[in-house]
């Protein structure tokens, strides 16, 4: 195999459970190869690196094998290689993030109708 469509690789190194996500992933923007943009279309081959934003987290990794099959996560694990740097920095990073949330206050029960209608307005604003 010489090159594999960028999106078949991120979903069978279970970067995103569907094709779908990993092909608006790509054509969105959030998905990088060699420094250059990303499509959903674009051949992938060996020793290609890839910039990969989900949300709250940040890969930078290098293809080391290809696949256009799903398998098992141990399986996806080998077919790329992520800087051990790299991996500590988003590792600590989600950690902070869990112990943010943890520092949250938990609210006491269910929302009254007023609390409803303020996280409707919160979720359709988007913020």
């Amino acid at each position: 195999m010489s090159g594999v469509r960028l999106d078949k690789w991120l979903w069978a190194a279970r970067f995103f459970k569907t094709r779908t996500q990993a092909t608006n992933a790509a054509n969105g923007g959030k998905v990088s190869v060699n420094g250059g943009g990303g499509k959903a279309g674009q051949t992938v081959r060996i020793g290609d690196k890839l910039d990969i934003r989900k949300v709250g987290q940040q890969f930078r990794i290098q293809i080391t094998d290809l696949a256009d099959r799903r398998g098992s996560a141990t399986a996806a694990e080998a077919l790329y290689h992520e800087d051990e740097a790299d991996r500590t920095a988003r590792l600590d990073a989600m950690a902070m993030r869990r112990a943010e949330a943890r520092s949250q206050p938990r609210p006491d029960g269910r929302p009254d109708r007023k609390g409803r209608r303020q996280l409707r307005d919160i979720k359709h604003r988007g913020g």
